[in-house]
């Protein structure tokens, strides 16, 4: 099958397209035919810096789009030519019989748990980039946050992957919404998915901003997609007793005297966690996700913002655009046609 390979840890350039093996479905499995995948900032990094596990030569790609082709022994679930999307692989992990496991492949083998039917609303190009962002949103506002009805939510990026997954997500529960971006364009982008507040976070001061928006008495949920130094201007920015979630890292400055007085609980969101330590219910969780967001998607109740669909040939250039930074919505890699034959399990 054709992959995109990283060879070495390194630039852009590490990455070259190439044959290697067809997977085969083990155990509680499913191969699926991958059509799209999607590209994110976690590919970058990992490309950069090394994998989680394992070590080159990988493939990378988190998350993605296909039709099943094949299904292994105990799946109850899925049956070949299903269409469905998930979100697995991509951090150098082997799968239960020893071939990497990752989306930039016309064949990804991954475990039950994680797949989901496709959104019939969806073709395959959106449908890649939804569920890693999507799952990302949903865990940090409503597992970390438990956002609740009628509170004011801060979501910086709101143009990004999962900035703007979260501003749906948190008008959905009822919330009102407030965000910061950099462009006009982008302040339309959000404000169709629903912001009520807009904040143009070059040209203003953003706690400033949350704080004349609440009477002065700060968001009852901030969830920080950016990182570094856009973290401690949250503090003052959140309610006392309010909720903090990043996504990043908490910076090695943050202002832990003042989250303490002000009682305020942080929370950081990774939703590789259950690829990375083999956890199954948490697994089955992502899975749920991505299956009632289907509805919701279908129901036209959420949508994905796809800012351009490459061929898989140039993952290169989809990674060097991704770290220019200020992306909006999603990068996809179209990888091969929906209409080729689909082959029974072997």
């Amino acid at each position: 099958m054709r992959a995109v390979i990283m060879k070495e840890t390194g630039e852009p350039n590490v990455l070259s397209i190439g044959d290697c093996e067809k997977p085969t479905c083990g155990r509680g499995e499913v191969l699926i035919r991958v059509i799209a995948a999607s590209v994110n900032p976690i590919d970058t990094k990992l490309r950069s810096h090394g994998l989680f596990c394992g070590k080159p030569p990988a493939i990378l790609g988190c998350d993605g789009a296909g039709i099943v082709e094949a299904i292994g022994a105990d799946i109850s679930r899925f049956d070949p030519g299903d269409a469905v999307y998930h979100c697995y692989g991509g951090l150098g992990q082997l799968t239960e019989n020893q071939t990497a496991a990752g989306n930039y492949a016309e064949y990804i083998v991954v475990p039950e748990a994680y797949v989901a039917q496709k959104p019939d609303c969806l073709d395959f190009i959106d449908a890649s980039a939804a569920p890693l962002v999507l799952i990302t949103a949903w865990e940090s506002l409503f597992d970390r946050a438990r956002l609740q009805t009628n509170q004011k939510v801060y979501i910086s990026g709101g143009a990004g992957g999962v900035g703007h997954m979260a501003i749906q997500l948190a008008k959905l529960a009822g919330c009102s919404v407030a965000t910061s971006v950099s462009t006009n364009e982008k302040a339309d982008i959000v404000r169709e998915l629903g912001a009520d507040l807009v904040i143009h976070y070059q040209q203003q001061d953003v706690t400033k901003a949350l704080l004349a928006w609440t009477n002065d008495t700060g968001v009852d949920v901030a969830f920080d997609t950016v990182g570094g130094s856009a973290f401690n201007p949250l503090v003052s920015a959140t309610r006392v007793y309010g909720d903090i979630v990043t996504i990043l890292q908490v910076p090695d400055d943050a202002d832990w005297q003042s989250i303490r007085l002000r009682n305020i609980r942080i929370s950081q969101e990774l939703m590789l966690t259950p690829m990375l330590l083999g956890l199954h219910e948490a697994a089955e969780h992502h899975g749920d996700i991505l299956e009632q967001c289907a509805q919701l998607f279908d129901e036209r109740k959420l949508s994905v913002l796809v800012s351009d669909t490459l061929p898989l040939e140039q993952a290169a250039v989809a990674h060097r655009r991704i770290e220019t930074g200020s992306m909006t919505g999603k990068l996809v890699l179209e990888i091969q046609s929906a209409g080729n034959e689909i082959n029974g399990c072997n």
